[in-house]
């Protein structure tokens, strides 16, 4: 042992011996620098360090380094370093030189760049890269721009979560303590809350009503993230998740979990469910088909074919023939849109579900276990259902063009006299058409529109027919031109999956069967069976919006007009009719072309006498020409939008709302003096949209 002492001994007075001589081997210097120029202080620490200094030319001016007594020599460049800051240069560090630039140069020329510990000290540049692994980098930057130099650089690279940073090494390393302290794990871990008699959602609703108040202990929507609990149900496990970086706060939260996760002490396990968005009614069926396993009821048809149409009765009196009668019409078996479903009590696995569409509430008798699975399959069926506005245009161009020419004479004169006559001439169109020489001739007033030009002879007796006028020559000439173009902007607004349909135009009857009285037979009191029908524009739509946002719109459109609504067609009025009925599946709001119909017509007649007609020139005084042609052109354009929240809605309804305003106005008639303000009023305050 005593040996061992000694050699110890001998070993550390060997050790400081060592030290000793390799601090009186570095050679104190003394800097005595009054405003010394810059150069020439670098000059001399040049000499000093054996470094090798570049200096810029903008390098200019006085420093002062002084020290009250011998320094080493390793301290003289920290000593530079310090003493150019202070004047706005900088050194950088390159390959076996110093270079001196100004601060606001510094970042830009190749300064080292370290990651983790920062090895570097004093006033030398460097770039520092620091990857965050709990706060975000975005967020930090605003927290340490004003801790580094101006004319110095940070920035955030969200793709890796990092802060690169230019600054002073002694400076960089404040920071990095900054941010080690920071970057500690953003919030706490999740706690998972088993709930055991209660509801979680139910829970969850409460409590967030509850810890939403400013003044209470605990406050979910605060400002600071430190003052937030995050309280999330899961339904499936009947658990509430919850998330806080304060763990007084987050203790206080689970606690009140705990107080009111009780057995209840009333008799009975009755349960009311306000729905915020679903019909009541068919929640209740919808859960009922869960519990029983049964799918049965009303399925709703894909098909917008027409509706099934009205039958009405007409009677009269015995002998009244095909006449109407004027008895009442018996009421349609119609149903009445605004009637929602049967909310009946529905009796399944134990449970007891009520609608009650009043309120549009379910009320749920069911034993705990089961209330809470029937909670959570309301909590994702109550939810805002999206609504889909369909603009529809149909445009309708139709053109008629139609001409008529030709020549008629009557040779009559030979009818007063007794004697042996020749009679003759020619006469084309039916009788009655005005085109007729022979309904001229009777009757002035039968001529047909047109241009007509005659020769008349006096009167001329015809028996059988009269005193007529003998009309020798009668030349018409007729050319027509009709062009209609409608135009139809048909607009709906519908929910998801629910069915939409306007009806512009007239609701016709038309005669489908009818009894009366035979001979002398007894039969039954005559009555008319009567069908009545939309005519006009017609459209229906049923939009089905997809998980990818496009919408399939089941769509049926019909176009129809009346083309003979005379008395004496007894089966009824005759109609055109367009229709259109398809699936198509549509881009939020692209514009889609349903169908069109393209139609063109073209008819020649020509009335003549055989051989006569067929002679140049001359052959026109024994023709009759007519000529017509239709063209229709029909095509109809479709444009959904999907309508998800209350702002998209607000502003669909202010942009027609506005429209509506301006052609009103547009359209307003001239105020006149001493007139009447006939000018349309605009709706009241509480009809317009808010804004």
């Amino acid at each position: 042992m005593p040996r061992s002492r000694t050699a110890f001994a001998a070993l550390l007075a060997l050790f400081v011996g060592l030290v000793s001589g390799f601090a009186a081997a570095e050679e104190a210097v003394r800097l005595d620098f009054v405003n010394a120029d810059i150069d020439a202080v670098v000059k001399a620490v040049g000499e000093m360090t054996g470094r090798t200094f570049v200096v810029d030319s903008r390098v200019k001016g006085t420093v002062n380094v002084v020290s009250g007594k011998p320094i080493p020599k390793s301290l003289a460049y920290p000593m530079l370093q310090s003493a150019l800051r202070a004047q706005g240069f900088v050194t950088v560090e390159g390959a076996g030189f110093v270079k001196i630039v100004p601060e606001a140069d510094g970042k830009t020329n190749p300064t080292p760049v370290g990651q983790g510990n920062i090895a570097a000290r004093g006033d030398q540049l460097i770039t520092q890269v620091f990857t965050l692994r709990n706060e975000s980098a975005s967020q930090l930057v605003n927290v340490l721009r004003p801790l580094i130099a101006p004319n110095n650089t940070i920035a955030a690279y969200p793709s890796t979560n990092s802060l690169i940073i230019t600054d002073y090494a002694d400076n960089l390393k404040r920071i990095e303590r900054i941010i080690a302290s920071i970057d500690q794990g953003g919030g706490a871990e999740p706690v998972l809350v088993p709930v055991q008699y209660a509801s979680a959602v139910d829970l969850v609703q409460t409590l967030n009503r509850l810890l939403t108040d400013t003044g209470s202990a605990v406050a979910t929507s605060a400002s600071e993230p430190t003052q937030r609990v995050q309280i999330i149900a899961d339904a499936r496990t009947n658990s509430i998740l919850l998330r806080s970086e304060n763990p007084m706060r987050l203790a206080r939260a689970k606690s009140l979990i705990e107080q009111l996760d009780t057995p209840t002490s009333r008799t009975g396990n009755v349960h009311i469910l306000y729905l915020k968005n679903a019909e009541a009614a068919r929640v209740a069926q919808t859960l009922r088909a869960v519990m029983t396993g049964d799918s049965s009821g009303p399925a709703a048809s894909s098909s917008l074919a027409p509706m099934s149409t009205t039958t009405t009765l007409s009677g009269g009196s015995p002998g009244a023939g095909t006449g109407a009668g004027a008895a009442a019409p018996s009421t349609p078996a119609t149903t009445n849109p605004f009637q929602s479903a049967s909310s009946g009590s529905i009796s399944a696995g134990g449970a007891t579900i009520q609608a009650d569409s009043t309120s549009n509430a379910l009320i749920i008798n069911a034993p705990e276990a089961i209330y809470n699975n029937l909670r959570a399959v309301v909590e994702m069926l109550d939810v805002r259902r999206a609504q889909v506005f369909v603009e529809v245009l149909i445009v309708e161009i139709t053109a008629d063009k139609a001409a008529e020419f030709g020549i008629q004479w009557q040779a009559l004169g030979g009818l007063s006299s007794n004697n042996t006559q020749v009679i003759g001439g020619t006469n084309f169109g039916a009788r009655g058409s005005g085109q007729n020489i022979i309904d001229t001739a009777t009757s002035i007033g039968a001529a047909g529109p047109g241009l007509n030009l005659g020769i008349v002879r006096g009167q001329v007796f015809i028996p059988g027919i009269g005193t007529i006028t003998n009309l020798g020559l009668l030349a018409r000439a007729l050319e027509s031109d009709a062009n209609a173009n409608i135009l139809s902007t048909p607009n709906l607004l519908t929910l998801d999956n629910e069915e939409a349909k306007v009806v512009i135009g007239q609701n016709l009857p038309f005669i489908t069967g009818q009894y009366a009285q035979t001979g002398t037979q007894t039969t039954p009191t005559p009555f008319q069976t009567i069908e009545r029908r939309d005519v006009g524009l017609t459209l229906r739509v049923k939009p089905q919006i997809t998980e990818g946002g496009t919408v399939r719109l089941a769509i049926f459109q019909e176009v129809s007009s009346v083309q003979d609504l005379t008395v004496n067609n007894a089966s009824g009025p005759i109609t055109n009719k367009r229709s259109l009925e398809s699936n198509v599946l549509v881009d939020d709001g692209q514009i889609v072309v349903l169908g069109g119909l393209l139609q063109d017509s073209i008819s020649n007649g020509e009335d003549k006498v055989p051989l006569l007609g067929d002679v140049p020139v001359l052959g026109n005084l024994f023709r009759y020409g007519t000529r017509k042609r239709s063209k229709t052109n029909l095509m109809v354009f479709l444009r959904p939008t999907v309508i998800r929240d209350a702002n998209a809605v607000r502003g669909l309804t202010i942009d027609r709302y506005d429209y509506v305003i301006g052609e009103q106005k547009k359209n307003a008639p001239e105020q006149r003096l001493y007139w009447p303000d006939t000018s349309v009023p605009e709706p009241p305050l509480s009809l317009r949209p808010p804004k």
